[in-house]
């Protein structure tokens, strides 16, 4: 396996430097949720998706509006809806009569940034059709593979109050979101700012920072942030310490465990380092973990969360010191 080249301290400060302004951009919409929008920064470089799940008008899609106007990027957004058909999303290939030969005619997921509102309203038939192109990057649409642009990010938002008509997203897809995050009420100073500027707040004015190919160089130095070996085994056993616990049913995957290692890169270069610590695993665990996992029969009647077992989980593994040793375990 080739060793990816160690990432020179100009191209970190670089790095940083650029994200601290993607970030200022998307915070003068998203006022208010500075770690909501780096956590969603960290979901682009890291070639993730997001899922965000929240009550209406609290600016989930504008979110991903405003990150889609940051970055130059073309976006499209997909309401789903019960009868919304997989090449709804996907496309169609039609025979032309003038050429005597079928052409595809490419669906709304050909985009940069793809809105995928209220995913949950569409049949679990229509959710799949986004599992391919969620993992590969690719479409097939009658046995012909078709690329997506890149970089290439899906954010579907779901509401988790109004369960009427909605159809829970499988363990499968759920597995293909990097990270799913909450973006909340703001607070009251905030919302009166929202309140003020409500009418010159939007994504369409933003002015971009960059453009798609920079964000794809930053994706691929994001591939080359150096991981210590004790930190590998120690995400290796948070995923262990969710598979083992009582009250889970079904634990992290394999592929949590990348997405954890990969979105932890991300998340160290925009703070300005080539390298990632303990703390980033800690911090990332519960965005990148908590939604992939099943808790058993009992902890769900019983009221228990998916974040407070992750928490007691993580609270169980020995954090790795600089010198490679575990530090003990805190009561």
């Amino acid at each position: 396996m080739n060793t990816p080249e160690p990432l020179t301290q100009p191209e970190v400060q670089g790095f940083a430097a650029l994200a601290a302004r993607l970030a200022e951009n998307v915070n003068a919409v998203v006022l208010g949720k500075p770690q909501v929008v780096r956590l969603a920064l960290t979901a682009l470089f890291a070639q993730g998706h997001v899922l965000l799940e929240d009550v209406p008008g609290v600016g989930k899609t504008t979110l991903a509006r405003a990150v889609a106007a940051t970055v130059k990027g073309q976006w499209r957004r997909i309401q789903f809806t019960p009868d919304l058909l997989p090449s709804d999303v996907s496309g169609v290939t039609i025979f032309n009569q003038a050429t005597r030969g079928f052409e595809f005619h490419p669906g709304p997921v050909f985009a940069n940034i793809v809105i995928a509102d209220e995913i949950n309203r569409a049949s679990p038939k229509t959710q799949s059709a986004l599992l391919e192109v969620m993992e590969e990057r690719t479409v097939t649409v009658d046995g012909v593979r078709h690329p997506v642009p890149q970089p290439f990010l899906v954010v579907a938002t779901q509401n988790p109050v109004e369960m009427d008509g909605t159809y829970r997203l499988p363990e499968a897809q759920l597995d293909r979101f990097l990270v799913k995050l909450s973006v909340g009420y703001p607070d009251e100073a905030v919302e009166v700012e929202v309140l003020r500027g409500a009418t010159v707040r939007s994504p369409e004015a933003l002015t971009a920072v960059t453009d798609t190919a920079t964000v794809g160089e930053m994706v691929r130095m994001a591939r080359r942030v150096h991981i210590a070996e004790p930190l590998y085994a120690y995400a290796v056993r948070l995923a262990a310490a969710t598979r083992n616990h009582p009250q889970v049913r079904v634990g992290v995957s394999p592929r949590g465990v990348i997405a954890l290692t990969r979105a932890a890169c991300a998340y160290a270069l925009i703070d300005g380092r080539g390298w990632i610590m303990p703390e980033d695993l800690k911090t990332l665990a519960e965005p990148v973990f908590a939604h992939r996992l099943l808790l058993t029969p009992d902890a769900q009647v019983r009221g228990v969360s998916a974040a407070e077992v992750l928490r007691q989980a993580i609270a169980s593994v020995p954090v790795p010191l600089p010198s490679g040793q575990p530090a003990p375990v805190q009561g």
